[in-house]
């Protein structure tokens, strides 16, 4: 039986809310970490938690700017993400707490450990792959790819797959090659899948801005979960 619960969680002084969906007849799982978008924890995040449970993993949305809070416009939704943009410490901070209460829960194996996140829950994974979190794999759809203002020189452990459209205005083909380049320097293993006729958002039903670059894509979306499901495969056998 699929079954749904909410964990909450405290990091620098706040509280935080995860929703963690897991089958309760399996023994513990390798538990994926699913990082929101940045209107904040919703339906898209549950249902990709509810997707990987189905797979036979622990799936838990997790929750980075306190409360379960989610944002009504993209005016709130840009407030609401703007001071993590300006202090990533802080949103590692924050990733690894919510990393840590997935893991410590009973359903999840705390030595098989992965993230997948959306738009600016994208570019959350990457920084936990960059901060080496201790995630074996990552994979970011539709993320942004700046670097933090300290990336770290180590190594990164984790395999990385990035699942990109090709037109998103958010992340140019510039910015691309500049992520690459970055991996490759610090000897990840990594993957970019870069989908043609695709922009920001693609996995999203609700996105329909295609003039402004950020539209559903179904197409793109199934592939990008193709390739999600064989990274976690080869990661945890």
């Amino acid at each position: 039986m699929i079954r749904t619960e909410e964990i909450v969680y405290d990091c620098s002084g706040l509280s935080f809310t995860g929703t963690i969906v897991f089958d309760d007849a399996a023994g513990p799982r390798p538990g994926v970490l699913v990082a929101h978008a940045f209107g904040g924890k919703g339906p898209v995040e549950i249902a990709a938690a509810e997707k990987l449970a189905a797979m036979g993993y622990v799936g838990f949305a997790a929750d980075v700017y306190g409360g379960g809070v989610r944002a009504t416009d993209r005016e709130q939704a840009s407030a609401m993400m703007r001071p993590l943009n300006a202090d990533r410490a802080e949103l590692l901070r924050r990733l690894k707490a919510s990393q840590a209460a997935m893991a410590a829960h009973p359903a999840v194996d705390a030595d098989r450990l992965a993230a997948i996140g959306f738009c600016f829950g994208g570019k959350s994974v990457l920084d936990m792959a960059r901060g080496n979190t201790g995630v074996q794999a990552v994979a970011s759809f539709h993320g942004i790819f700046d670097q933090p203002q300290d990336p770290g020189t180590d190594d990164i452990a984790a395999s990385v797959l990035v699942l990109h459209g090709w037109d998103d205005p958010l992340a140019t083909p510039e910015q691309t090659v500049a992520l690459g380049q970055e991996l490759t320097a610090r000897k990840a293993d990594w993957q970019i899948l870069a989908m043609g006729h695709t922009g920001h958002a693609f996995t999203n039903p609700a996105a329909a801005d295609r003039d402004g670059g950020s539209f559903y894509e179904p197409r793109s979306t199934d592939r990008g979960w193709a390739a999600v499901t064989g990274l976690l495969a080869e990661t945890f056998g």
